[in-house]
């Protein structure tokens, strides 16, 4: 089963689907937002709103935890996220989608693991699965590479932290995109990332950076995100040997959260 992880523009999938069934799971973690389950080409699909039904949750509120081990539970066993960014290179322009290959966490306060009880050093040597990577890559104009910083938010980041950030290598900065990730890994659920490039991060524009022309590319971009996504899932390989499904072998589990499933 394919998960996506997403907000707005995404909701367009699921109408295009047939005999959508509805689900919240309880979890550990909480409750999930609500789960539309359905067929897409002969897929099993599972759409989840990250931030629950109304963009409830803000970023650094949202239960990241709750959310991937509901999907796991659901079945999902490949994640396609989508996630609204700012860019830190010129050359990465509003408008364009990035699909990351590497990540920067500078949240503070999330729930980061499943493990607080046992020792588990999960290896994120590929952060992101190079099998999703390749299928979204061959469906469509994109930038092929990037990392992702992530920050705590909710608010947007200061002109000193974007130098930083910039100074670090890292290539757009995002609010939601961590620790969803590396939560993914420890369930050892394939995920990928599709960063939609919605406004240059502060001071590298002139002029205040507001939430209004975010939306407003996101809103521009929907037809062309859910085209890429579509056209993604199409393209996947039924199977295949990537490392997320070998996440755990060596990482020092005794008792994995697997067998709690």
């Amino acid at each position: 089963m394919i998960g996506i992880m997403g907000g707005t523009g995404i909701y367009d999938i699921v109408e295009m689907a047939e005999d959508v069934q509805k689900k919240v799971v309880e979890t550990p973690y909480g409750e999930s937002p609500e789960i539309s389950l359905f067929k897409l080409h002969g897929t099993e699909m599972a759409f989840m709103p990250r931030h629950a039904a109304g963009h409830a949750n803000p970023p650094h509120r949202i239960n990241y935890r709750a959310n991937i081990y509901a999907m796991k539970k659901v079945g999902v066993d490949r994640i396609i996220a989508t996630n609204s960014v700012g860019s830190l290179d010129i050359n990465v322009k509003p408008g364009d989608f990035l699909i990351p290959d590497d990540f920067m966490d500078f949240t503070r306060m999330r729930k980061f693991t499943f493990y607080d009880k046992k020792t588990v050093h999960i290896d994120v040597t590929e952060p992101y699965c190079p099998d999703l990577r390749k299928a979204i890559i061959s469906s469509g104009d994109v930038v092929d590479r990037g990392v992702y910083v992530c920050t705590e938010g909710p608010r947007f980041e200061t002109p000193a932290e974007v130098r930083m950030f910039q100074k670090l290598g890292g290539t757009v900065v995002g609010m939601t995109g961590l620790p969803e990730a590396v939560l993914a890994r420890e369930l050892e659920i394939c995920y990928a990332s599709i960063c939609t490039v919605s406004n240059y991060a502060t001071s590298i524009a002139p002029g205040k950076l507001t939430i209004d022309e975010v939306f407003d590319i996101v809103e521009n971009k929907r037809k062309d995100l859910r085209n890429l996504i579509v056209e993604s899932i199409r393209k996947m390989p039924s199977s295949g040997n990537c490392p997320c499904k070998h996440a755990l072998d060596g990482a020092e589990v005794e008792n994995s959260i697997k067998e709690d499933l």
